[in-house]
């Protein structure tokens, strides 16, 4: 080697560090935290097992007739309301799908088991008291469910060179300065890498033949089952926003965030002009991040401009099912790759990971086909 610095025959795990770096960006990416290095090419995982605390239903004569999923959510004494009415009524008997129920509590309200309206309503479950001497299955189910999915691990690469004529320069500083600030670019270019991937990659698995690919939230959170609001045209509001959060608590999820571009970010911030609340702390980043309160649930959303998410869509998320995964023993290092007679340094930054999205069709809300932001605007000025 013709040139030598304190680390050349230093592998570095640059884990920890690119973890800050991935926290600090202001985009999608920052949500993925660090989970259980992943021991193979194809990642899997167990799904949480969630439920929301509502459920559909037609009723006619005290009977509620329910899909065979929200039927499974309910027990004999289980306490249930109409949703936007005070009646409290009980489950006195389940039937495949067919729920009895009679008022155990008028609470103010002129609604009894008899006069449930006709066609289909929303329920809410308030709750499933417990007797004494309660025993294993008399309770409320949660843990993994059995639903198992995966995602392939995918190879990143950086190379870092300095050549010898910069570090003969005497306005540079030493060969290990420069190394480590060109190693930081490197990982902040690899950051804003991940985050595109996180959000458009497909899902390949790696192959004799190919190479393998991480899927993103594009791949694992659109398609058949998934929730979804087609917008036609519409500007994004509160109103689009709290239905959508309306579906993900409906399936279980708790919503905190809204994903947009910086453009659509600007146009929802022109409807809460007078009640918006900038913020920028450890716990939550952006480069553009607003607080705004979900209708729903009364908690505070917060809005991420992400300049890669398409101008016509919008997400509502609740990240908890989010993670990063490093294949076993293959998290990002770097080394030295200088070959010999080569006129510089080289060292190279390489790592294989995947991510993780665990119930994301619960989690997970896209909101599409919104007005173009530049419209918005102009008729928001006009």
């Amino acid at each position: 080697m013709l040139y030598s610095y304190n680390f050349s025959n230093r592998r570095r795990d640059l884990s920890d560090i690119f973890s800050t770096v991935i926290a600090d960006e202001p985009r999608f990416i920052s949500n993925f935290k660090r989970v259980a290095d992943a021991s193979h090419r194809k990642h899997e995982w167990c799904d949480d097992r969630i439920s929301g605390r509502s459920f559909t239903a037609t009723a006619e004569a005290g009977v509620l007739s329910a899909g065979e999923g929200d039927a499974a959510k309910l027990r004999k004494g289980t306490l249930i309301t109409l949703k936007d009415d005070p009646a409290l009524f009980a489950v006195e008997e389940i039937t495949g799908t067919n729920i009895r129920v009679s008022l155990a509590g008028a609470n103010g309200s002129e609604l009894t088991s008899a006069t449930l309206p006709a066609g289909k309503s929303t329920y809410v479950i308030v709750s499933t008291p417990m007797a004494e001497g309660t025993v294993n299955g008399d309770g409320d189910e949660t843990g993994s469910c059995g639903n198992v999915d995966w995602n392939a691990t995918q190879i990143f690469r950086k190379e870092i060179i300095i050549s010898g004529t910069s570090l003969a320069m005497d306005y540079n500083r030493s060969a290990d300065a420069m190394l480590n600030r060109q190693t930081a670019f490197a990982l902040a270019e690899l950051s804003r890498d991940l985050n595109r991937v996180a959000l458009f990659g497909r899902r390949v698995e790696a192959s004799v033949n190919g190479h393998g690919e991480a899927g993103g939230l594009y791949c694992f959170a659109t398609g058949e089952g998934s929730l979804a609001i087609p917008a036609n045209g519409a500007v994004l509001d509160s109103c689009i926003i709290n239905d959508a959060a309306q579906m993900i608590m409906g399936e279980g999820g708790d919503p905190v965030q809204v994903l947009c571009s910086p453009g659509q970010a600007r146009v929802l911030s022109g409807e809460y002009r007078d009640k918006l609340q900038v913020v920028r702390s450890d716990d939550r980043r952006g480069a553009y991040v607003a607080v705004i309160v979900n209708e729903v649930n009364g908690r505070g959303l917060s809005v991420i401009a992400d300049p890669d998410i398409p101008d016509g869509d919008a997400w509502l998320l609740d990240p908890q099912g989010l993670g990063l995964a490093n294949l076993k023993n293959r998290a990002i290092c770097d080394e030295d790759a200088t070959p010999k007679g080569f006129d510089g340094i080289c060292r190279v930054a390489l790592g294989e990971l995947t991510f993780e999205f665990r119930n994301i069709r619960q989690r997970a809300c896209r909101i599409s086909g919104l007005k173009k932001s530049i419209e918005a605007l102009k008729a928001m000025r006009a």
